[in-house]
């Protein structure tokens, strides 16, 4: 799955991921190498989530703008489902891959939705897109192996790939490029002698929102097979997009690696249900089920059986209109930011994101997350979670906006940031 790129290197402003090690301290027993491995960055996201709980706990004003899930819940079948297997179904361990009704479904609703040929052999149920990255990561890295990342990015790639012993390379990018890697990028590794084992693509993306050219997506993933690179897809955000087509990697190349989720779209974030299609490669399935069923044994049974159902066109109609929902915060955001002072912004294709310029008004996105949410009780993402960089130079200038609420929210939060704004100009 490519040669071994483990030392880090400096190359035409991309950044790599360095070894983090940690003094054994007075104990008298040395950690070192156990803290290197396990070492994960501060997500200051959740930090800002756990703020935000704690004001509403306290009856105090808010309006959460930070966390990356819909605020709709699953489909009324899925549910149905779910109390019915709760009554009924004793919910033991399932099969490491995912029960079977599952995978054929999975494989069915991608095949129509994409025009792919996608078969239940192809599908291994997951618990979540988390356990998603783990597995595919586990199963074709070598130790110390690369995995070329756009950035901005999501923050949980790097740190998974930190501490399974693996790194990244850190590939900045721009609006000129939709904030996505292109052939371009790579074509620049490889001629330096910095191939990556692996590419992964995140389309929509979070924290952007943006989604990649099909063109651009078919040079990459052809990129990939003359160069025997493994390709990873992360799609858990696809269905929820507003007028730009999004393609599925699998499409493209038979060699693809695509992660899903229910997470997203499916509105069952908690539900904790994600999935890969892989090749049709036997050694590399059995290798993923060996990985699951030593870490996970096997995804959430009640959540695998009621997802049987979330394709169904009942289910598929709900989430239409959720996605209309989206559409509307989305275009509430995209003509008021400006006029509140914020005119900068990722073009937010999908997801529900808008990745906003903060540069205006603070050089520490962190800093001014939390004093935004103390003075407004409007609670968003600093940009520093999604930059890989060592300096986070462009996440300190950026934070992440959530517009998976209602449309009063996205008007309230506006007419909050105004005054806070309007004092801050620097």
């Amino acid at each position: 799955m490519g040669r071994d790129n483990s030392e880090s290197a400096d190359y035409s402003g991309m950044n790599y991921s360095e070894d983090q090690h940690s003094d054994s301290g007075s104990s008298g027993k040395d950690y070192g190498l156990a803290i290197q491995r396990g070492h994960a960055d501060p997500f200051y996201t959740m930090e800002m989530v756990a703020r935000t709980a704690e004001r509403e706990a306290e009856k105090r004003d808010t309006v959460p703008l930070c966390i990356g899930q819909p605020s709709t819940p699953a489909p009324r079948v899925v549910r149905d489902v779910a109390i019915e297997a709760i009554q009924n179904d004793k919910l033991g361990y399932t099969e490491a891959l995912g029960i079977q009704p599952l995978r054929e479904r999975i494989a069915r609703w991608h095949s129509e939705t994409y025009g792919t040929d996608t078969k239940a052999d192809n599908v291994i149920v997951t618990t979540g897109s988390s356990g998603a990255f783990v597995a595919i990561f586990a199963a074709c890295l070598p130790f110390g192996g690369t995995v070329a990342l756009s950035s901005p990015g999501y923050a949980a790639y790097r740190n998974v790939l930190q501490a399974l012993g693996n790194s990244f390379i850190d590939i900045p990018t721009t609006a000129e490029t939709r904030f996505h890697m292109t052939r371009k990028h790579l074509d620049d590794l490889a001629q330096a002698g910095n191939k990556p084992d692996m590419v992964l693509i995140t389309s929509p993306n979070n924290p952007t929102g943006s989604i990649i050219d099909p063109d651009e997506l078919r040079a990459i993933s052809q990129w990939c097979d003359e160069t025997d690179t493994v390709l990873v897809s992360d799609e858990i955000y696809h269905g929820i997009s507003y007028g730009r087509p999004t393609v599925t990697a699998r499409s493209l190349s038979d060699r693809a690696v695509v992660i899903g989720s229910t997470s997203k779209y499916f509105s069952m974030t908690g539900w904790r249900l994600g999935w890969l299609i892989i090749p049709d490669d036997p050694t590399l399935r059995e290798t993923i089920e060996n990985i699951l069923g030593n870490i996970s044994l096997c995804a959430p049974a009640l959540s695998q059986i009621a997802a049987t159902r979330v394709f169904d066109d009942d289910a598929l109609a709900e989430l239409r209109v959720h996605v209309e929902r989206y559409k509307e915060n989305h275009d509430i955001l995209n003509k008021e930011l400006p006029a509140v002072g914020l005119p900068r912004f990722a073009p937010s294709d999908g997801a529900f994101y808008f990745w906003v310029d903060v540069s205006d008004y603070t050089d520490d996105s962190v800093a001014f997350a939390h004093e935004l949410l103390d003075a407004t009780g409007v609670s968003v993402s600093p940009g520093t979670d999604f930059d890989g960089s060592a300096d986070k130079a462009l996440g300190k200038k950026y934070v992440r906006v959530s517009y998976a609420g209602t449309p009063e929210e996205m008007r309230e939060a506006c007419r909050r940031l105004k005054p806070f704004l309007e004092a801050r100009r620097r």
